[in-house]
């Protein structure tokens, strides 16, 4: 028996129990090795015309013994010499699949899958004892390598008629804690092939166990036999090009790869070649998943390496941004560790997730501009998924998404771009208005809303608990600046005769505002004559970075409970509610004392606040009918 070096003996330990987190994926691996087999003859024979390919000939198959608790994975491909066995199969993390690339100095473009030496051992993790008999093209002899695991191997000679390579595996009994079985029964062989070796270019044969109604005399009886089947469909359909498939063949496809129970909106068929090559395919679901919005909803796409499922959800293709989107790429340009399960975070996968997030909000701006309907019925699935991408690390990404942005407009009771608000803003007109609340029906109904609209400027509706925050890390479009209707300062220009009557009002009514302020204490920062009010008696505005609506939002996070909006209770001077606050201040104080809290407590149920003691505020209510 020879031993492998100290080396490769930690390294297979290794291997065997920590480098493959997934036990199925050996076969992937032995299937990408026959793959790999295959290339060879096919290679050489473009530079040797003594050598005939004819693709027929050519395949991997697949034969399971439940009774032995045996799989075979055999290929036609080019075999191994003694040699070859010994140098390949003898040192692990040799690979004769690179040197062979080497030695013919190929250029990158040519697509072998196993470059990386470990991945035959994978099949010790489930296998007591691995066999490989193999016949080399070109060779009279074949040979048999014999391994229980890390104490060595055996080589000798064998039998074998046909060119090409048998792995023999006896299965490792079941335990406590596995199930060996799925990898010897019919089901789970199909499952695994279908899942990691879908795409692979040779057809991967296995018998199949069917059934058929036969007559025995006079009556009829269920008989079961084996037909030997493709499993695999071989040509993936990004690799099909454009011209061949129908919308059909791309829904089709999201629906056997349970991307979703929807249609999607879009798909985008990509080919990319030059320095970095890859193709994908992506889809725009129509309505995100049950779990979308949650911690447990994981981003992704399915990524292979040459037709070989890599990783079921590579979340590094995706930024959070664009988490909604599903689909699938194939690159032979990926770097990858030890295993093909383990991915390496290089620059060509950076440049890869750049020209997909480029082409994806390409693919979103275009159904903006040119198919409206598809893209606000997208927005109202994933609109808030975007809204969070402009508000994380503070705002980095919002002049990549704030074109895609849509609120809902109070004058035109439609979803508006920030470009197409601008593009209707009045004469005159100095800020992007908005207002919050919890509904469009709310915001309707605000009083600080009277004076924009008195104007006849639009405004923004903000109904999300993402969207104020979004806007304020947004700060201005196109040199426009944002401004809320809550705000104490909506740069609207007052006529001489009105700014006169405020500061009359303000000057003539200073003890009044100022008593209101003392009765309030700390819960407002002032209170004055209001200008944005028409009918109004009364509403709350703010000051400073913290609006009233992100103090509500706030107040509902851990920790937060004491951040606070600068409140400001404006009370409208032509209102009937004044002169009896005018009448209070001079003839009953504490007339004044109740008016001012029940007024406070009804411009916070305006704003959706709670009020701080209901019971008190309903007495108050029925003391004051009662004067």
């Amino acid at each position: 028996m020879k031993e492998f070096k100290a080396e490769s003996k930690k390294l297979l330990d290794l291997m065997i129990n920590s480098i493959y987190t997934n036990k199925e994926i050996f076969l992937r691996e032995l299937i990408s090795n026959a793959s790999d087999a295959i290339d060879k003859i096919y290679y050489k024979a473009l530079t040797d015309e003594s050598i005939k390919f004819n693709r027929e000939d050519f395949y991997i198959k697949i034969k399971a013994d439940e009774e032995k608790r045996t799989l075979t994975v055999s290929d036609t491909g080019i075999g191994m010499t003694e040699e070859e066995l010994e140098n390949n199969l003898g040192i692990i993390a040799k690979s004769g699949s690179l040197d062979f690339k080497q030695e013919l100095e190929m250029n990158s473009s040519i697509d072998i899958i196993g470059q990386f030496g470990v991945g035959f051992y994978s099949a010790f993790m489930v296998s007591k004892k691995v066999t490989v008999i193999s016949k080399a093209f070109g060779a009279d002899k074949a040979y048999k390598w014999e391994s229980s695991g890390v104490e060595g191997f055996t080589i000798s000679e064998a039998e074998k008629d046909t060119v090409g390579t048998d792995v023999i595996m006896e299965i490792k009994d079941n335990t406590d804690e596995e199930n060996y079985d799925e990898f010897i029964k019919e089901y789970g062989l199909r499952d695994i092939i279908k899942k990691y070796s879908d795409y692979i270019r040779y057809p991967i044969k296995m018998g199949v166990t069917k059934s058929r109604i036969v007559e025995e005399g006079e009556e009829e009886k269920v008989e079961s036999y084996v037909e030997e089947e493709t499993l695999n469909s071989m040509v993936p359909i990004w690799r099909k090009n454009r011209s061949e498939l129908k919308e059909e063949d791309y829904i089709e496809y999201y629906k056997d790869r349970h991307f979703g129970f929807d249609k999607p909106l879009k798909y985008i068929h990509m080919n990319v070649d030059g320095t970095l090559s890859f193709k994908a395919i992506l889809y725009l679901p129509e309505t995100p998943p049950f779990d979308f919005y949650t911690r447990e909803y994981e981003k992704g796409l399915e990524l292979y390496s040459s037709g070989v499922l890599i990783m079921q959800k590579c979340s590094d293709l995706l930024p959070d941004y664009f988490s909604f989107v599903k689909g699938v790429v194939d690159s032979e340009d990926i770097s990858l560790n030890i295993s093909r399960e383990v991915l390496q975070h290089t620059r060509e996968l950076k440049a890869i997730a750049k020209k997909i997030e480029d082409r994806i909000k390409q693919e979103l701006e275009n159904m903006l501009q040119n198919d409206r309907e598809a893209y606000e019925k997208f927005f109202e699935s994933f609109g808030k998924q975007l809204k969070f991408g402009v508000y994380q690390n503070f705002g980095m990404n919002k002049s990549t998404l704030q074109d895609l942005l849509l609120f809902y407009s109070g004058k035109e009771k439609k979803q508006l771009s920030f470009k197409e608000y601008k593009e209707n803003m009045k004469e005159g007109q100095k800020y992007i208005y908005y207002a919050t609340g919890d509904s469009n029906d709310s915001i309707d109904k605000l009083p600080q809303t009277e004076l924009v609209r008195s104007k006849d400027f639009d405004i923004l509706y903000l109904t999300d608990e993402v969207d104020e925050f979004s806007i304020k890390v947004i700060n201005e479009y196109d040199g426009v600046e944002f401004r809320s209707v809550s705000s104490d300062d909506l740069g609207i220009e007052e006529d001489e005769e009105k700014k006169e009557e405020i500061e009359k009002v303000t000057k003539e009514n200073e003890g009044l505002f100022k008593d209101m302020k003392e009765i309030l204490g700390d819960k407002v920062t002032s209170v004055i004559p209001s200008k944005k009010l028409t009918s109004s008696p009364v509403c709350l505005s703010s000051e400073g970075e913290i609006s009233i609506e992100m103090e509500k939002i706030l107040s509902h996070m851990p920790n937060n409970e004491q951040v606070k909006a600068k409140k400001i209770l404006e009370i409208n001077p032509n209102h009937k509610v004044f002169d009896t606050l005018k009448d209070a201040e001079k003839n009953d104080k504490d007339k004044l004392k109740l008016l001012t809290g029940i007024l406070f407590d009804q411009a916070r149920l305006i704003e959706g606040l709670p009020i701080e003691d209901p019971v008190k505020y309903t007495n108050d209510v029925v003391e004051l009918m009662n004067r």
